[in-house]
């Protein structure tokens, strides 16, 4: 391999990591190192191993994070994973499952059930799309949140019903108002266990070191609709599982969830709720997508295996051609800065900083979720972004960042470094990123003020620490960091 293949084999496994992660850290990179794109692939897609986290540790110092009853502490509790997964490609997952299933916390009196629902992502989110549904339609925080524990034989609630067609699986426009009842009635009787009792005690204001009560899922025969029922064109006595299997067979519903694939992962369309009225971006993705879903029996993760080795997801115009969410663009800076030591409260700071920016994790604003794109930018979300970047990477004592700054030494064969090979190896750790080449002069004019650079001395060193902070400070506020 020569040295231009090199680099930009390194630039499209970069590209991949921003994609299927939350951008690669040195380590991660280097792990990589000799493998061929297509095995980098299976490695990111390899869920075999579950992540190991120190729950003891945790409850001992963040009882918050052990019960869950707060919003706050549960989007501490979903940083702290996603900033020390060994498989970010899972917590990615779980992102984008969570933006479109959105459920929170307002109406379920506890955010316990929420994490339970994550979960569930983390168990089913890559395998056959019938399982995900069917898991989330049993899911009670999913239950409580569209109302389907109202849903009775003798009384439908629509609300399940309809946002299974129209917001989780197929899409505005291919179902009918009587596929809606129909749907409904099939999932009657999926409800929880004893909501009155349950709500009562759920709002227990006791500690519980190993968590709190939550709602269990139940299903009650006396209560489901036993009649003939027709869901998109199907007859019969049908329950919340055919319904499922009906929807899941559509290709409506296969295309509608490579739209969404393709938005997340690939290259921002235009919102949700314009898709009954603009075609997609890339029909030929969509339909390569589309293809594999039925070939492999509705498989998420053949869909993704299809997507990350096509040629469009490694086309050069589909990098930095997404705008990253606030969780991708914080949990990937913390990822950088080095791991988490507990106790911390760097979680609980990340958290709000991204509801700040728009996202608040397990607090999506409406069961549409985030619409992503150029929603998650304005001039004040655009200035939390770059101050939360620059603070955490201002730390030369956090474990990541000392290792960045000795990757950037090490490129160095004589112990100096000019200011124009500083942005060079700054650029270079750091993703690498490729920037516009005016955004590099200007980083480079920026350092020129550093003049050469060695770290014989403590004096020099601790010069040479503030050159390159300063210069990654910067380059974590171009638009090129912000984007995936």
């Amino acid at each position: 391999m020569t040295t231009i293949q090199a680099a930009t084999h390194e630039e499209l496994v970069a590209h991949l990591f921003r994609r299927a992660g939350f951008g690669a850290t040195p380590h991660e990179m280097e792990s990589v190192e000799g493998m061929g794109y297509d095995e980098i692939v299976d490695k990111l897609m390899d869920f075999s191993s579950p992540d190991i986290f120190p729950t003891d540790f945790i409850s001992r110092f963040h009882k918050d994070q052990s019960d869950l009853r707060l919003a706050e502490a549960a989007g501490a509790h979903w940083v702290y994973r996603m900033v020390m997964t060994d498989t970010p490609l899972r917590e990615k997952m779980c992102l984008f499952w969570h933006r479109i299933f959105a459920t929170a916390g307002t109406k379920l009196i506890q955010h316990r059930v929420i994490v339970n629902q994550i979960n569930m992502f983390r168990e089913r989110g890559i395998g056959k799309f019938d399982d995900l549904l069917v898991g989330l339609s049993q899911d009670p925080a999913m239950i409580m949140w569209l109302d389907n524990q109202d849903n009775h034989g003798s009384n439908i609630n629509e609300n399940y019903g309809r946002e299974i067609l129209e917001l989780f699986a197929m899409g505005v426009g291919n179902y009918s108002e009587d596929d809606i009842k129909d749907t409904a009635r099939a999932f009657t009787g999926w409800t929880v266990v004893n909501p009155e009792y349950m709500s009562i005690k759920m709002r227990n204001n006791t500690v519980r070191p190993y968590g709190y009560i939550s709602w269990q899922y139940q299903y009650d025969a006396e209560d489901h609709d036993q009649g003939s029922k027709t869901i998109l064109g199907e007859t019969g006595n049908w329950d919340g599982e055919d319904a499922v299997r009906i929807i899941c067979d559509q290709r409506a519903t296969a295309e509608y969830v490579a739209r969404h694939l393709y938005h997340f992962f690939v290259a921002d369309e235009v919102p949700v709720p314009q898709w009954p009225h603009q075609g997609p971006k890339d029909e030929g993705a969509i339909k390569l997508m589309v293809d594999s879903y039925f070939k492999n029996s509705h498989s998420i993760k053949s869909m993704l295996e299809t997507m990350f080795k096509s040629d469009f997801f490694k086309d050069e115009s589909t990098r930095y051609a997404r705008i990253k969410s606030p969780a991708e663009m914080v949990v990937g800076t913390m990822r950088l800065a080095g791991p988490i030591e507990l106790p911390s409260d760097e979680t609980y700071y990340a958290q709000s900083v991204c509801a700040n920016m728009g996202q608040g994790l397990l607090r999506p604003p409406s069961v549409e979720g985030w619409q992503g794109g150029s929603e998650w930018i304005n001039t004040g979300a655009y200035v939390e972004r770059i101050n939360f970047a620059s603070k955490i990477l201002n730390d030369s004592d956090k474990e990541g960042v000392k290792d960045l700054l000795i990757r950037i030494k090490n490129t160095s064969g004589d112990g100096t470094l000019t200011s124009d090979r500083l942005v060079e190896a700054c650029l270079a750790v750091l993703g690498p990123i490729e920037v516009a080449e005016t955004t590099r002069d200007r980083l480079k004019i920026y350092a020129s003020k550093y003049g050469n650079l060695s770290w014989e001395s403590n004096e020099s060193n601790e010069s040479f620490n503030t050159a390159a902070i300063s210069i990654i400070q910067l380059i974590v506020s171009t638009q090129e960091y912000q984007t995936a």
